[in-house]
């Protein structure tokens, strides 16, 4: 398994493209040498694909519109291909969650998928907290979405925060995934002492055991863990990355 910087985390460090570029570098002095993009300012492919070759960088995974993906599949691939990534994400579904929502999701994106598969690709969907609530008959968002679409049409980025904030227990939910789980969010769950509420956190400065469920994202398939940390609280999210950089080695990674 591959450790790689989730650039979400670093989205208000990306506002144009000399800054995102500047970015890309200082990630790579890290040591990283894939990442994710994602909640980075307007890029062409082509540009963005001159900067990961001059960066040593790998694009593994992308978070792009859903809307787009749902209504221009073939487009949206092609863009994909140019800077050598074969993982389209979606961060959630359109609309956020709803019944309503989450029928029209089933429904939209299964040509989609499809399409995605067909061409050599793979879309990937990234979980909040949300996908674990109850649906009107009982089941939960997540478990739907996993019966609706089959492995080979849809893969989960699993995000470590938001599943652990639902209450799920990642030892068991991991396992369940083999097959869907090649790449994951690797985020902390630490507690703000002042406001009794949950916050995120460099990896390592938390409470989730990584330690323990190294080993299980192996045994399900995974490849790469993509360091996210959409509140630095303050911190400079460089800094951020880096601590959770080398907190991971540290694990054996």
């Amino acid at each position: 398994m591959k450790v790689g910087a989730q650039f979400y985390t670093l989205r208000d460090k990306c506002k144009d493209t000399a800054s995102f570029a500047e970015s890309l570098a200082r990630v790579a002095d890290i040591g990283f040498t894939e990442v994710q993009i994602s909640g980075v300012c307007a890029y062409e492919p082509e540009w963005l694909n001159e900067q990961l070759k001059k960066n040593g960088l790998t694009c593994v995974l992308t978070h792009w519109g859903p809307e787009d993906v749902r209504d221009n599949t073939l487009e949206v691939i092609k863009k994909h291909e140019v800077f050598g990534c074969k993982n389209i994400g979606i961060g959630c579904m359109p609309g956020w969650v709803s019944w309503e929502n989450y029928v029209a999701f089933a429904r939209d994106f299964k040509e989609p998928a499809k399409i995605i598969k067909e061409n050599g690709a793979k879309l990937f969907y990234h979980n909040h907290a949300f996908e674990f609530a109850r649906t009107p008959d009982g089941e939960r968002y997540f478990d739907k979405i996993l019966k609706v679409f089959s492995p080979e049409e849809l893969s989960i980025t699993l995000d470590t925060y938001w599943a652990a904030l639902a209450g799920v227990d990642l030892c068991d939910l991991i396992p369940s995934l083999k097959g869907r789980l090649e790449c994951v969010h690797l985020k902390d769950l630490a507690v703000n002492a002042v406001e009794n509420a949950p916050r995120m956190a460099a990896i390592g400065d938390g409470n989730i055991n990584f330690e323990k469920l190294l080993p299980l994202f192996e045994a399900s398939g995974t490849k790469h863990l993509l360091i996210e940390q959409d509140d630095t609280q303050g911190e400079c999210p460089f800094e951020c990355l880096k601590r959770s950089y080398k907190n991971l080695k540290a694990m054996g990674l």
